[in-house]
This record gives structure tokens, C-alpha cells and sequence, in this order.
């Protein structure tokens, strides 16, 4: 294993540990200017995501739904189900629905579920779910940034693991603490995007960032911080 990635799966609580879990469920405020864009404003501003940490599985649900229903996030499935159950809506092979997308076409609700869904779960689960099969891992070239140097790790996705992009790039600390992630947003069209993560705690022996703000990147690779594309608030996480 990647002696970086090493590093890093450490600093956020150990392999051991993380084999342990089952489940991990948060309660998150997201919000930013993307959610506007797409015609859902505010619409996960007080949410509540449940994951499998070993497998892209996302369930989540939003306050102010009377019906308690939930969304369901899998690769190849999405699905809006009700408080006993039933499907209400699905929709098979979820990705193919974004063909000829930009940055400005409106999402319907599957769409939303299925951006969501894959992006908290990676979130969530990173840089754990580097050591998946089919992951590839390359250490590149160190980054400077506010003072510090930080190391980067390029990551190759695998196919049966849906991202924002195959290719993703994470920058460490000298403690191995994530700090900064940067993709492009293939079902927008493809985005340069950098994520920024602060705000570190752990909770059952996980360390998380609860702080991140998306903001597109410049030519220099310098974020153009006039504009917060994502929010992400984690207010409290349980892993079980």
C-alpha cells in the first residue's frame, strides 16, 4: 500500500478500527450556490445520511417531510421510498440520465438523490475507501498552500465505484489529516472543483472533517474563493 495512503488511513482512525463499522450516519446542513442552480435550494439544509462504509450505499432524509419518506442512493439504482417502504419512484441506471448535461441544466429529484447519495458517501468514507478493489493510488508531486506543504495522492475510481471523476486528487497534512480534495464534476459537464476540509473530530474513533467548502479552481490551481459552489456542515456523526 502507498506509503502516504498509509499515513493517512491512520490519522483518520486506523484500518482496524474502520473495519469494525457497519454503518455510519450523520446530520448534516448543506447548502451553497449549486443547489439554486439545479432548482432545489436548501433542500438537504437540515439532512440526515446514512451510509455503508464498506459499499456505495447512501439513505437519507430531510426535515419538513411530513411523510418521513427517504432516498435511496445505490450505483446502478436510485429510489425515493415511503415511511413503510414502498417505492414510490426509481430510476435504473441513474448516471446515463445526465448525457449532455452542463453546469446550468436543472436536476430532476432522482438526479439529486444520485449526485448526493455518491458524493456524502465518498466523503464520508475517505481515504478509507481507497484500499476497495479496483482503486489505484499514486503519490504526486507535494502541493503549497497557506504556509504549509501537503502531500498529494492521485486516485483512480473504479467504475463500479461512481465519483465525480475517475481521476481525483487528495491533499494531506504532515499529520496525514485530509485537507483538500479536487475533481471535475462529470455529470455537470465537467467542473475544475476544489474541496476544502477542516474542522477535524472523532467520533467513535473515526477522525472526520465537519467543515467543507467547494470552490471552483483558477489556472494557477488557486481556489476562486468569491463563490461557495458546496457547503457541507457535519453537525454530529454516529458510527456503529
Amino acid at each position: 500500500m502507498n506509503d502516504l495512503l498509509e499515513l493517512a488511513i491512520a490519522a483518520h482512525g486506523g484500518w482496524e478500527r474502520w473495519q469494525q463499522l457497519r454503518r455510519i450516519t450523520a446530520h448534516a446542513s448543506v447548502g451553497g450556490t449549486i443547489w439554486q442552480v439545479k432548482g432545489w435550494p436548501d433542500v438537504l439544509a437540515d439532512a440526515r445520511f446514512e451510509i455503508d462504509p464498506h459499499s456505495p450505499r447512501t439513505e437519507y432524509s430531510v426535515s419538513g417531510d411530513t411523510a418521513r419518506r427517504r432516498s435511496v442512493y445505490e450505483p446502478n439504482r436510485t429510489a425515493l421510498v415511503s415511511g413503510d417502504g414502498k417505492v414510490i419512484e426509481q430510476r435504473e441506471s441513474p448516471r446515463s440520465s445526465f448525457a449532455g448535461h452542463t453546469i446550468t441544466t436543472r436536476w430532476d429529484e432522482q438526479q439529486l438523490i444520485y449526485f448526493a447519495g455518491y458524493a456524502i458517501w465518498t466523503y464520508l468514507t475517505t481515504p478509507f475507501l481507497f484500499r476497495l478493489p479496483g482503486f489505484r493510488t499514486e503519490e504526486i508531486a507535494p502541493w503549497d498552500e497557506d504556509g504549509e506543504t501537503w502531500r498529494r495522492l492521485k486516485v483512480s475510481f473504479p467504475a463500479n465505484v461512481p465519483s465525480h471523476s475517475a481521476e481525483q486528487t487528495f491533499y494531506f497534512d504532515r499529520m496525514g489529516l485530509l485537507r483538500r480534495h479536487d475533481y471535475s464534476v462529470e455529470i455537470m459537464g465537467g467542473t475544475s472543483s476544489a474541496n476544502y476540509a477542516t474542522d477535524v473530530e472523532s467520533f467513535g474513533g473515526i477522525v472526520f472533517p465537519t467543515r467543507r467548502r467547494v470552490f471552483a479552481i483558477g489556472p494557477d490551481n488557486r481556489p476562486l474563493r468569491n463563490r461557495v459552489a458546496v457547503a457541507i456542515d457535519l453537525l454530529h456523526i454516529d458510527v456503529a
